[in-house]
């Protein structure tokens, strides 16, 4: 057939199980699966190399430090976007939930100044097919910050919107409770250079705008999502309590939980756990958080997040498949492929699977970390 692809000699990561043999696409979705070794002139032999299904991440801000790549620099958007793009089909990653953030606990931050900006680019640059691989929108509300829901009404309702995720990065509040404001402190005072007397006063304005405005704004924009069928995501859930309010809420992600209590208790009410790929990486959070591998070793490790650093994605899955944990390589797979795409209701990608889209990673073994040879998306080869 005159667009059909084949990939043979290559080592299958499939939904629950790894395979030697053969993987046939055409027009972007893929038709054949097989344990056999094809002799098809046309079939490419991959030497005993992985092929995985491309890599699917739910929160990324990645984009930010092309826009801005020093303070005070303005970056044109076009060229930003292309570079954020480069680096994530080099890492694997086929499908990006690029996460912007809708307000900020300092209301004229970066962030909030190019907000429309990096919308615009987003969308813009994924309609003119200028991406190589396929870019979405992941809203982060902040419920806290007073403008918030003049950024949610311009924005929800913009193309590619498929990811919402609601946070408070009030003092007293989830990643920040009350028995650690020096942390609080320690972070807002080192990030912002606020003086004692300026951060005494930082604090009592974030802690009222967090009364006022944030359990009104949760439950609205909760709503709101639900009605148009966006996913949810929670953020830093701390406790049992979060928990529940979350899956309430009928959120589908639990992302970054804080500790192992919140953590348990978010997988067992059907919340995808999500963490950091960086922490797995590194052994550990940055930020003093439960560790990932912490919640491998309890079965409650869902889902897999590069956050700032893309090229993470790929070797912390298979770092968990190597830790002491129940995670073999398809299930280690899964949390950035599989587990993802089916929290974001994209049912048509993340396994390799006849019907699936044809979104596939080539991944050389090596001795230091995996590598990424070859990258198609949706069947057409990127990278």
């Amino acid at each position: 057939m005159k667009n059909e692809q084949i990939l043979t000699n290559a080592r299958l990561v499939l939904a629950d199980q790894e395979i030697t043999g053969t993987l046939v696409m055409n027009n972007g979705v893929i038709t054949e699966i097989s344990e056999t070794i094809s002799t098809d002139p046309q079939a490419e032999n991959l030497n005993g190399h992985y092929l995985v299904p491309g890599l699917v991440e739910l929160h990324t801000d990645n984009q930010e430090k092309y826009f801005t790549p020093r303070p005070k620099v303005d970056w044109p958007a076009e060229m930003a976007m292309m570079t954020h793009d480069a680096q994530l089909v080099a890492a694997g990653i086929t499908t990006v939930f690029d996460s912007v953030a809708l307000g900020d606990v300092i209301g004229d931050s970066t962030r909030v100044e190019k907000l429309e900006a990096m919308v615009a680019a987003i969308v813009e640059s994924e309609q003119a097919g200028r991406n190589r691989v396929q870019h979405l929108l992941h809203l982060r509300c902040e419920v806290s910050f007073p403008g918030l829901m003049d950024f949610f009404e311009r924005f929800i309702d913009t193309p590619g919107v498929g990811l919402v995720s609601v946070m408070d990065h009030a003092p007293g509040q989830r990643q920040f409770p009350a028995e650690n404001i020096q942390k609080y402190r320690d972070y807002y005072q080192g990030k912002y250079s606020l003086k004692d007397e300026q951060m005494d006063v930082f604090i009592v304005e974030q802690q009222a705008n967090s009364a006022e405005f944030a359990d009104r704004f949760r439950r609205t924009i909760c709503a709101a999502c639900d009605e148009r069928g966006i996913a949810l995501a929670s953020h830093d859930d701390a406790t049992l309590a979060h928990a529940e309010e979350s899956a309430s809420f009928n959120m589908k992600v639990a992302e970054f939980p804080t500790t192992i209590e919140a953590a348990q208790a978010s997988h067992r009410l059907g919340l995808k756990v999500l963490m950091g790929a960086p922490n797995v990486v590194r052994g550990g959070s940055h930020s003093g958080n439960v560790a990932a591998h912490a919640l491998a070793r309890l079965g409650c490790l869902d889902i897999l997040s590069s956050d700032y650093y893309p090229s993470s994605l790929l070797q912390a899955a298979f770092k968990v498949a190597q830790l002491d944990n129940g995670y073999d390589l398809p299930q280690a797979i899964a949390l950035v492929t599989a587990n993802p795409a089916q929290a974001a209701g994209l049912d048509d990608r993340g396994t390799l699977a006849v019907g699936k889209r044809a979104d596939l990673v080539e991944v050389k073994p090596d001795t230091a970390l995996p590598l990424v040879e070859r990258v198609w998306c949706a069947g057409k080869r990127v990278f």
